[in-house]
């Protein structure tokens, strides 16, 4: 059962200081209250306890903006979606969608301290292991080891793609034996390489709990790591290998799963189209076990009527409801889609009560699985209405994100009703699925000029967007037109543009935009129209804001540069 891994302890680079005994006095030494003798940690049970402190803190477990999803750095820095709700309310997140960072922010202290302590809990469990009891083997030992570095490495690569260059610190390392004097001025690549390599090598291809990484998870972030760095020879021979070995931890062989809704119902986790996860459960007696990070990104009072009833964050942009538009089938690679005559027909600004005609125009039909737009159904719930399930439309647009939000089905089930929102859900969020290794590998078949296996893999992903579509009252609820691309791609720079926006139609609100603009070096420039365009309907919120190339990187927190020096850790050029 995937839920097996949820259970929680807290673990921290303490355990790197153990209790010494002396040869006869040990009956006169007490444990402090609350405190866990090496002897039980050094266990089976007690380091696969800690190997399960390690996979919980991918949650954050109460400490916003750690969660692989990246809500914030992904999506609203790519311009996936506006921050949305009252301007006051979580603040910290403005300067964010503005590009004003600033080194002194909470959520970016936040998210550098979570990610931390992500790699404190899998470096503790590194410790421990050479003390190992003889009650586990030597097959769980290097299991255990290789699931710990690969959690580290994904720590430390979070790390690197929101900061660059951090301190590395791994199990030799320890709380007065130099770890305060670790510099950042080494590449974390080669190190981050290393811990999926070792992971790769070393992980079995199917494990007895779901919810743990297997051998192909360790291969397809490798791959992922060599894509940041444009090593496309490498990456592309894992692709090959992942496509055609593949398969997930509970066995099933990787594939696109059929129905796209499919991909985001609590009931269908862990299928066929699931790399790696962060696992869920809801009525467990804590909601610290489920889906908490999306709790403030529901539609707004919604009531009875809808999911969440809370709290109006996560608004799906203007410029992303745009680019669902297709012509004949396919999108506009041009950037037509938004020009007046192609723009999104939307009710900005008309209250609920209000008539309104839909868009008639020709869409993908992965808008309305991606995107809460008015009068379209949401999910099992109502028709959307628009205005009544809006907090602030000045402040965020007329959307409200559908991905991940819970069925009316679910309720009590797959949902958790006892915190203050409904909005705990015992959905998985996906890391990584098979659709993200496609396109990643697609992009590799163009870099290398195999642009025909290029379009065989984007084909894969529309084939599969084509077959549901979202119904009204019996009938298609817009004007769904989607087609494969069908004639012979023969320019790579065509190529290139398909598949980049492929993945920004397939993989919408999941928190990889801003990671990928970055990537491909387009940033400046894709992110500059994003919000010259948003800005003339979100004045308020996005009037004046630009975007410059050291904006790619978050500051370091000024307060970890205080606790070390200036002379230790290194800020940022730009802040």
């Amino acid at each position: 059962m995937k839920r097996n891994i949820l259970v929680k302890l807290t673990l921290g680079v303490s355990l790197l200081t153990m209790i010494g005994y002396s040869c006869k006095d040990t009956f006169l030494e007490v444990l402090p209250t609350g405190s866990i003798a090496k002897s039980q940690l050094t266990s089976k049970n007690g380091l696969e306890g800690a190997l399960i402190a390690a996979y919980g803190q991918m949650s954050g477990y109460g400490t916003r903006m750690v969660h692989p999803n990246n809500w914030v750095w992904g999506s609203i820095r790519g311009g996936d979606a506006n921050k949305g709700t009252d301007p006051g309310d979580f603040s910290d997140i403005n300067p964010i969608q503005r590009f004003e960072y600033l080194s002194t922010q909470g959520v970016i202290n936040d998210n550098y301290r979570g990610l931390y302590e992500g790699v404190a809990r899998a470096n503790s469990v590194l410790a421990l292991l050479p003390d190992a009891q003889s009650d586990i083997t030597a097959d769980d030992k290097k299991r255990i080891e290789a699931e710990a570095k690969f959690l580290r490495a994904h720590f430390y690569f979070s790390l690197k793609r929101n900061y660059n260059n951090t301190p590395y610190v791994d199990e030799t390392v320890d709380v007065g034996s130099g770890i305060e004097l670790v510099k950042n001025d080494a590449d974390l690549y080669p190190k981050i390489e290393a811990d999926f390599k070792f992971a790769y090598d070393n992980l079995a291809a199917t494990q007895s709990q779901v919810g743990r990484a297997n051998k192909w998870a360790a291969a397809s972030y490798l791959a992922k790591v060599y894509m940041a760095q444009k090593k496309y020879a490498d990456a592309k021979t894992l692709f090959d290998a992942i496509i055609a070995n593949g398969v997930t931890t509970g066995g099933k062989k990787y594939a696109l799963v059929e129905s796209f809704p499919d991909l985001y119902k609590a009931s269908n986790d862990n299928n066929s189209e699931s790399i790696f996860a962060v696992q869920a459960a809801a009525n467990t007696g804590s909601v610290n076990n489920a889906n908490g990070e999306l709790d403030l990104n529901w539609p707004y009072n919604t009531g009875p009527n809808g999911p969440g009833n809370c709290c109006g964050f996560f608004q799906p942009s203007f410029e992303l409801g745009n680019s669902f538009r297709t012509k004949d089938g396919l999108p506009l690679l041009d950037g037509s889609y938004n020009t007046p005559a192609n723009a999104l027909k939307t009710d900005m600004g008309i209250q609920s009560s209000a008539a309104f005609t839909l868009d008639a125009g020709e869409l993908d039909p992965r808008l309305d699985h991606t995107i809460g737009r008015r009068g379209i159904q949401f999910l099992d719930w109502i028709k959307h209405p628009g205005f009544d399930w809006i907090r602030n439309q000045a402040n965020g647009g007329p959307y409200s994100p559908k991905k991940y939000s819970y069925y009316k089905s679910d309720v009590g089930k797959y949902q958790d009703n006892s915190s203050w929102t409904p909005g705990y859900t015992a959905l998985n969020v996906t890391v990584m699925r098979f659709a993200d290794i496609l396109l990643m590998a697609a992009e590799c078949e163009v870099e290398v000029g195999s642009l025909e296996k290029a379009r065989e893999y984007v084909n894969m992903i529309r084939t599969r967007a084509a077959k549901t579509v979202v119904m009204n009252d019996g009938a298609p609820a817009a004007n769904y037109k989607i087609k494969n691309y069908e004639s012979p791609w023969t320019d790579k720079t065509v190529a290139r543009a398909a598949v980049r926006f492929e993945r920004k139609l397939e993989l919408a609100m999941e928190g990889h935009r801003f990671f990928d603009l970055v990537r491909w070096g387009s940033d400046v420039t894709d992110i500059n129209n994003y919000l010259k365009y948003e800005s003339q309907f979100l004045p308020n919120t996005l009037g004046g804001s630009t975007y410059q190339a050291k904006h790619a990187l978050l500051p370091l927190p000024q307060g970890q540069i205080d606790l070390v020096g200036a002379d230790v850790l290194k800020q940022n050029p730009g802040y």
